[in-house]
C-alpha cells in the first residue's frame, strides 16, 4: 500500500513533486494521522533545495488531520481526534507522529487555522522565552507581516512588551499593527533607542543593524535568514558590554508548546492569519508565492484524499 506526499525531487520545479511513499507504520509511542492540511513555510523550500531533506524523502514539518490509528500503548489521543502536529515528513496523506510531537485541536478552531501554529508559532513562543520576554522588555521583531515575525509580535504584546515591528514596505505594515505592534517601521529606519530583545527572521545587514540597537544584557534570537544575504560585522562590534546572539532551530518535542499555541487560538487570544489557501496540487504556485514574499501569514495546502 502507499499514498500521496509532496517529496524531494531536485529535477521538478522548487525540487518538490506529488509522488508515491509508503504507508506509514506506526512505532512505539505513535499515532497515524490522517492529513487534510499542511502548511508550508520558508524553511520547507530551503530544505528541500539543499539536500537537507534528501531526495525521495517527504517534504515538510506542519500537519493537521484525524487520528486514524491510536498508539499500540495506549498513550495520547483516541482514533478519531483532530490534532496538529510537528513532525518531519509532514507532507504526505497519512503520517506517523509521535505522541509528543502533537496537541489535539480544540472543537472551535478550524484545522486550516491550526495548521499555521506549529513551526513560525513555536518559533516564536521558543525564541522569545529563550530571550527572556518580560512586560519591562523592548522587543525588536524583523520580519515582522511573516509567519513566525506575526506570532512574535502578537505573543510578546500579550506579555506586556513594548513591540517594535520591522517591516519590508510600508504595504506589509497593517499586519503587525492589527496583531499589537506598538510601532511599525520598515527596516529600521528611525530607530534609535537601544531593545532588550530582538528576534530576526530576516539575516544580512539588517541582523548586523539589530545587532547594534542590542542594550546590554539583551539577546538577538536568530530563527530564519529569508534576505539571502551575508551579514558582515564591522570591526569591534562584539566587543563591548556583555549581550548575545543566540542561533535557534526548533528542537525536542512540540506538544505541550502546540497545545498552548492551539488553546490560544480557540479562544481568539492569537491570530492565525492565512495569506494563502489551496490544493497541494497548486504547490508551485504556493510556494512561487511564499518566496516572493506576495504572501502575507501563512501558506496553507490541502491535502487531497483519493
Amino acid at each position: 500500500m502507499s499514498v500521496r506526499a509532496l517529496v524531494v525531487d531536485p529535477s521538478a520545479s522548487w525540487a518538490v513533486r506529488l509522488g508515491e511513499v509508503p504507508e506509514p507504520v506506526a512505532g512505539p509511542g505513535q499515532v497515524l494521522v490522517d492529513v487534510s492540511h499542511v502548511s508550508l513555510n520558508y524553511g520547507d523550500l530551503n530544505d528541500a533545495r539543499s539536500g537537507r531533506v534528501p531526495e525521495g524523502a517527504v517534504l515538510g514539518s506542519d500537519a493537521a488531520g484525524v487520528v486514524a490509528v491510536a498508539a499500540a500503548d495506549g498513550s495520547g489521543p483516541a482514533a478519531g481526534a483532530r490534532v496538529v502536529a510537528m513532525t518531519p515528513g509532514a507532507f504526505a496523506q497519512r503520517v506517523a507522529v509521535d505522541v509528543a510531537a502533537l496537541a489535539v485541536v480544540p472543537g472551535s478552531l478550524d484545522p486550516a487555522r491550526a495548521v499555521g501554529l506549529p513551526v513560525a508559532g513555536i518559533a516564536a513562543l521558543r525564541s522569545l522565552r529563550a530571550a527572556g520576554l518580560g512586560p519591562d522588555k523592548r522587543v525588536l521583531v524583523t520580519g515582522a507581516s511573516g509567519g513566525v515575525g506575526r506570532f512574535a509580535v502578537q505573543l510578546a504584546a500579550r506579555a506586556g512588551a513594548q513591540v517594535i515591528a520591522s517591516v519590508g514596505s510600508a504595504a506589509r505594515g497593517a499586519g503587525p499593527a492589527e496583531a499589537g505592534a506598538d510601532e511599525v517601521l520598515v527596516g529600521l529606519d528611525g530607530l534609535d533607542r537601544p531593545v532588550d530583545i530582538v528576534i530576526d527572521s530576516v539575516g544580512g545587514p539588517q541582523l548586523v543593524a539589530a545587532w547594534n540597537l542590542l542594550a546590554p544584557g539583551g539577546s538577538l534570537q536568530s530563527v530564519g535568514w529569508t534576505s539571502g544575504e551575508p551579514a558582515v560585522f564591522p570591526p569591534y562590534a562584539t566587543v563591548g558590554p556583555a549581550k548575545s546572539l543566540t542561533s535557534f532551530v526548533n528542537e525536542g518535542a512540540a506538544g505541550a508548546d502546540l497545545t498552548e499555541l492551539t488553546e490560544l487560538a480557540a479562544r481568539g487570544a492569537l491570530g492565525v492569519e492565512i495569506g494563502w489557501q489551496g490544493s497541494w496540487e497548486r504547490f508551485t504556485e504556493a510556494a512561487g508565492e511564499l518566496r516572493g514574499r506576495r504572501i502575507r501569514g501563512k501558506a496553507v495546502l490541502e491535502v487531497a484524499r483519493a
